[in-house]
């Protein structure tokens, strides 16, 4: 019996949404590492996956039985700018897996050659960011944040040329769909009106089979898709996380953290924060993702037009009313978690300028955005003064004065304050990816030492537990570990 028992539901489409092909077999491909929580909740063999015969599946150098390889065709803007032809360039779907609820689930091969869609690239990738985006998309799953994920990582044996020669890497990486914004805009450019009718057909079947039964299911997913991008992005926020690539083929429509290129956590809070290296002028930084989500959405929204039973302008007036209200599904949601890491149970939108004036304040005082908090959730009142919060801001006595006017705002709360910390420490993590700890991972990596590569991943799958030992893994950069910049890997 296969290891794999894939579906293909995806290929079942028309021949224009996909190019088929396999994958460019590597060299000497190596195991570096298999998630084993997740392959049991794929219902995979944990153990059968580090056998010879699935390594070769991992590296693209063995197609299993039920799989057919395709290559997705997608479009985007990127910074903004319209690109008519993108599609999946050093990826490849291998097909799809049920797990254990009955959802169907993609296995994709990063760094797998060559496709259709590569446009003069190599298709590969090399060894740093794979191993970025493994330990930040498990680190997002742990962090309850809706993430693709990774299943395992493979070193190819291979060299790959970037700025210089690295090792090469291939990820595998699972998501509840690799529909994008920009796949909608593929068809919709194209005019190709049957094409999209399929798309949204195959994506509520496949993602959001309840709407199926709604009035108007296209209309009810638009909702869906705002609502689930609402809560996205607000929880991407509450722990400091920016993306970096928010283009529309970057905007996953089954609403999960997708394509894990320049991503970083931020250290020092600041809200023009930007680390991608190619994010020239800060469309993508920290404060601006909300805006940009809005915007993606909008671009969404616009394909779903010559689809909708209606007349144009009623069709228009319709998708503008749904994607006007995600400002305020973003603040409410945005509100709720900031409220939560704050101690208030039920915020109002009195607390808006509460929140945005404390954030200020971190701003000011160059404070580390997850120790302040953490710290907040772990400390008694009476003691919280006289806490070191030198340790990480540069002016703490900002945030010294700022804590009897919250504590102040924490009098009209219900819960004690042995609750109170309880429930801030739930949602205020005690460990994140950090960008220096990211990096060394990499460079020891690189050396073929996947010691803090292996650690920090078991030290992220409990973010929210303070962990005896690996107190290093909490602590902000030293000033010569700051990391400014962080790059795509293609």
């Amino acid at each position: 019996m296969d290891i794999f028992p894939f579906e293909n539901s995806y290929s079942s489409l028309p021949e224009r949404f996909y190019a088929r092909l396999s994958p460019t077999r590597v060299s000497r491909p190596e195991l570096v590492k298999i998630n084993s929580e997740l392959a049991a909740e794929l219902g995979l063999d944990p153990s059968k996956l580090a056998t010879e015969q699935a390594i070769e599946v991992f590296a693209g150098n063995r197609v299993p039985e039920k799989s057919k390889p395709i290559a997705l065709a997608y479009a985007g803007h990127q910074f903004g700018g319209w690109v008519p032809s993108l599609g999946d360039g050093r990826a490849i779907l291998l097909g799809e897996l049920r797990n254990q609820s009955g959802h169907l689930h993609d296995l994709q091969l990063k760094g797998s050659g060559p496709t259709p869609f590569s446009r003069n690239g190599d298709g590969r990738a090399w060894l740093g960011p794979v191993i970025r985006e493994y330990i930040v998309s498990e680190a997002m799953h742990n962090l309850d944040i809706p993430s693709t994920r990774t299943l395992s990582v493979v070193s190819t044996g291979e060299r790959v040329f970037r700025e210089r020669s690295y090792p090469g890497g291939i990820l595998t990486r699972v998501a509840r769909s690799h529909i994008r914004v920009g796949t909608f805009q593929y068809f919709y450019a194209r005019e190709d009106h049957e094409a999209l009718k399929l798309l949204a057909d195959y994506l509520i079947d496949r993602n959001y089979p309840e709407l199926k039964k709604s009035e108007n299911p296209l209309l009810s997913l638009l909702v869906q898709v705002i609502e689930g991008q609402a809560k996205l992005i607000s929880k991407w926020m509450a722990v400091g996380f920016i993306h970096g690539v928010m283009n529309t083929d970057n905007t996953s429509l089954s609403c999960e953290t997708i394509d894990f290129g320049p991503c970083a956590f931020m250290d020092r809070f600041k809200a023009a924060k930007v680390f991608s290296s190619i994010d020239h002028n800060g469309r993508y930084a920290y404060a601006n993702q909300p805006m940009i989500t809005h915007w993606n959405l909008a671009q969404f929204a616009t394909t779903l037009i010559p689809i909708l039973e209606d007349e144009k302008e009623t069709a228009i007036n319709k998708v503008t009313d749904i994607i006007n209200r995600f400002p305020q599904l973003y603040l409410d949601n945005w509100l709720s978690n900031f409220g939560k890491k704050l101690g208030m149970e039920n915020p109002t939108s009195e607390d808006f300028e509460f929140i945005t004036g404390f954030l200020n304040i971190l701003e000011k005082a160059e404070a580390d955005f997850t120790l302040t908090f953490r710290t907040l959730s772990t400390v008694p009142a009476r003691t919280l003064q006289s806490c070191h919060f030198e340790n990480f801001a540069i002016s703490p006595n900002l945030i010294v004065e700022w804590i009897p006017t919250w504590l102040e705002r924490l009098s009209r709360e219900k819960a004690s304050e042995s609750e109170r910390l309880l429930s801030m420490q739930k949602v205020n993590p005690a460990y994140i990816p950090r960008n220096h700890q990211i990096e060394k991972a990499i460079v020891e990596g690189v050396d073929g030492n996947f010691e803090r590569f292996n650690t920090m991943v078991e030290v992220l799958k409990s973010p929210f537990t303070q962990q005896e030992g690996y107190e290093e893994f909490e602590k902000a950069p030293e000033t010569n570990e700051i990391v400014t910049k962080t790059f795509c890997g293609t």
